[in-house]
């Protein structure tokens, strides 16, 4: 029985300590606010212990994993705390305030071999999973375009990011994982003080290091929230909608001569559009189990550390595009 505990349980910090609270062979052991009504609120309804201080959280209970999910300025303190004292960690995204911080995090986690992941949620939606399966399959021919429409209204949560590594830092890091590729270079557009002092918008241009082209449009000042991936290759175009869970193929067939005059107004003949059954779950919960399981097996988890930096620093990236106007090469 593994002793679990959430550090921050706001809007994401309580749902970690709901799942952890249903996960079997894991005992929520305590959760940890400097809100004490908070954290109060979160421990009564979960029926488990808590404290205002995530020393105390540490000294006292003693857990063997945590989630941390505080504002992202305080990361790198409460996660080296956790490591150096040997509790594996789960971070929401992103990593840390900086890269430097972030390969801090990394070294201290391989020094005292602890497992160190972050919080890429998307990773566990099913409908990634399918599109990856098909992907490694070769299902699609050869890849060469990308695009990401992340946007919705301003959500009501204090944050110290923007849009860019709020929200599009999903995206890269979905770009890397599903195509197994590094993204080497970013030109970025974004506007600030819509909603906030920092960048609300921003729709940016990425390059691959295996030669795909990404387009990323991401905000939160569009009054309708959409969360959808294309990947286009020689074979079709696969989309996935991340809300609902669904994964499409649309087919390229090939071109006849019948229709012609329509056939030249159409471009490429449509095929056949396919979309597989795909069993809806809970990405957060599937993010838990597959963070429990790596601690029980003792393996490395889906989302390492390395892959948490390397978000960051494409965010922080797009940031500087923006801001400077001009493209940004990325350093491996």
């Amino acid at each position: 029985m593994l002793k679990a505990a959430v550090i921050g349980v706001g809007s994401m910090g309580r749902n970690h300590a709901r799942v952890y609270r249903e996960l079997p062979d894991v005992k929520l052991v305590a959760v940890s606010d400097v809100h004490e009504p908070t954290a109060q609120k979160v421990a009564h309804d979960l029926h488990v212990d808590y404290v205002t201080d995530y020393k105390q959280l540490f000294e006292q209970y003693q857990p063997d994993l945590v989630s941390v999910s505080v504002p992202t300025a305080e990361h790198y303190e409460v996660v080296l705390e956790a490591i150096q004292r040997g509790i594996h960690v789960l971070v929401e995204k992103p990593i840390a305030a900086t890269v430097d911080e972030a390969k801090l995090l990394i070294a201290a986690a391989k020094e005292h071999k602890v497992k160190l992941t972050v919080g890429h949620i998307e990773r566990f939606n099913p409908a990634l999973d399918e599109l990856k399966k098909r992907l490694d399959s070769g299902a699609i021919g050869d890849v060469f375009r990308v695009q990401s429409r992340r946007m919705g209204p301003f959500p009501a949560r204090i944050r110290d990011v923007g849009v860019v590594v709020d929200l599009a830092s999903h995206d890269v890091d979905i770009v890397r994982y599903i195509l197994d590729t590094d993204i080497v270079r970013v030109f970025a557009e974004t506007a600030s003080n819509i909603a906030t002092d920092r960048e609300d918008m921003m729709d940016a241009v990425l390059r691959c290091s295996n030669g795909v082209i990404g387009t990323l449009n991401i905000n939160w000042v569009t009054p309708t929230k959409i969360r959808e991936l294309t990947i286009t290759g020689t074979q079709g175009m696969f989309l996935v909608n991340y809300l609902t869970q669904e994964l499409y193929f649309y087919e390229n067939a090939d071109a006849t001569d019948q229709w012609q005059s329509l056939s030249i107004l159409k471009g490429v003949s449509e095929g056949t559009l396919i979309r597989p059954n795909i069993q809806r779950q809970e990405p957060l919960r599937r993010e838990l189990e597959s963070f429990v399981e790596a601690v029980q097996n003792e393996h490395d988890p889906l989302v390492s550390g390395l892959d948490g930096m390397k978000a960051l620093q494409i965010a922080q990236a797009i940031v500087r595009s923006g801001l400077e106007q001009q493209i940004i090469t990325i350093e491996n």
